[in-house]
């Protein structure tokens, strides 16, 4: 299907809402120039791909992007620690890699900034991206609070992230 959209113009467009989102130059460091776009039938950018692995999706009811797992190790790279970063133990890492829930009395660490339904990387104490999802808290309700879920994960990384130690 044509949209009349060029490649390049797509590619401004997702890169210009990641800028947005999560701060100037990650656009550039999420969506390389070899991006693919899957669009919904009115033509809207539904999926960005490199490959076949899907970078992030555009959220339709507001025109956010939710990250893939190879997205948010590419934007883990350009994002300097804490930013948008949730740390949790390390007893709990395994779990949250395999796509379970981060509880907010397992987070040691929240970027200050994070407001409740950004878009969020999951961490270990020492940085390896174990999963990517949505904050339901914010960054300091994260560390005040000892019950419930703090990040609702969408994608982990399973045990590939553990075997790059």
């Amino acid at each position: 299907m044509s949209t009349g959209y060029s490649k390049d113009s797509l590619l401004r467009r997702v890169r210009t809402i990641a800028d947005f989102q999560f701060g100037a130059g990650s656009g550039e460091a999420l969506f390389p120039d070899e991006c693919t776009f899957q669009l919904s039938s009115t033509g809207r950018i539904r999926q960005v791909r490199l490959g076949k692995e899907r970078l992030a999706t555009v959220r339709a009811q507001d025109g956010r992007l939710t990250l893939g797992i190879t997205g948010a190790a590419r934007l883990s790279t350009k994002l300097t620690p804490p930013a948008y970063r949730v740390a949790v133990q390390e007893d709990v890492a395994q779990f949250i890699a395999d796509g379970k829930n981060a509880m907010a009395k397992h987070v040691i660490a929240a970027d200050a900034g994070i407001r409740a339904g950004d878009e969020v990387l999951v961490v270990s104490g020492d940085d390896l991206l174990l999963a990517t999802g949505a904050a339901l808290l914010s960054g300091p309700e994260m560390l005040a609070f000892n019950y419930g879920v703090a990040v609702k994960v969408r994608q982990g990384r399973g045990t590939e992230c553990f075997q790059e130690r």
